[in-house]
């Protein structure tokens, strides 16, 4: 479990937030209230929890508010952070924050979804595999709102379809164990979708793999979930 000691997570931070104005107002969505607290918050709970020694916000739009709020906070691991001066997109916010990755293998997660994933069990998972990246994935019932990810007997992911109304699949629940070389390897714009550039770009080298979780899942980018935060998070996150 050495990888552990000193595991570095990057959290994506940088969005807008658009579809939850009429919610949480001009903020940054990973800055969204639940209980008092900022998502955020409770994304660095579950870190703490998951034993992660480091984190890099890749930072964007009105990034004062949250490094305001970082100035104010005394958590038990290094945070560190990148600011896009322009949108770069998923790809390129983490491969700004990658430049600031010490390790070979890193764990990315989007800034305003909650996939309570043990991270030591996938960065084992990810090792053993030999992965490049590896994606934790969900499976959803009834669902229109997601893209499906397949996958093969061995956990490659072989595709990537795309949003429709489906009555099962399992889902990207946008948490990561990325290889930092051979990510950064790759000829990528410095702005780009990470989702569509460098997954659905690369799937058929068969380096991608999947790692199905049974875990707790929420993204707050619509109000009716992140309305569901509010009622969840008072059991799943005490103090």
């Amino acid at each position: 479990m050495d990888h552990i000691a000193g595991m570095e997570c990057i959290v994506l931070a940088g969005g807008l937030g658009t579809r939850l104005r009429s919610s949480i107002g001009d903020f940054p969505k990973c800055m969204a209230e639940v209980n008092g607290k900022p998502f955020l918050h409770y994304i660095f709970q579950y870190l703490l929890a998951q034993q992660c020694s480091r984190v890099i916000l890749s930072l964007g739009y009105k990034h004062e508010v949250i490094t305001d709020w970082l100035a104010e906070e005394s958590w038990p691991f290094e945070i560190d952070y990148v600011i896009e001066r322009e949108p770069l997109g998923t790809g390129g916010g983490i491969q700004l924050a990658m430049q600031k990755a010490s390790t070979q293998n890193v764990a990315v997660l989007n800034g305003d979804t909650m996939f309570s994933v043990a991270l030591s069990k996938l960065f084992s998972f990810h090792e053993d595999k030999k992965s490049a990246t590896t994606l934790a994935l969900k499976e959803m019932f009834d669902f229109d709102r997601y893209g499906v990810v397949n996958k093969d007997s061995d956990s490659h992911i072989i595709s990537f379809e795309e949003k429709q109304a489906r009555k099962q699949g399992l889902i990207n629940g946008g948490v990561y164990i990325i290889n930092k070389q051979d990510f950064l390897d790759k000829v990528l714009p410095q702005k780009f979708s990470f989702e569509k550039d460098y997954l659905e770009a690369f799937v058929g080298e068969q380096k991608f793999y999947g790692y199905e979780a049974d875990a707790y899942f929420i993204d707050i980018g619509i109000p009716q979930d992140y309305r569901q935060a509010q009622e969840d998070f008072k059991t799943l996150f005490q103090g």
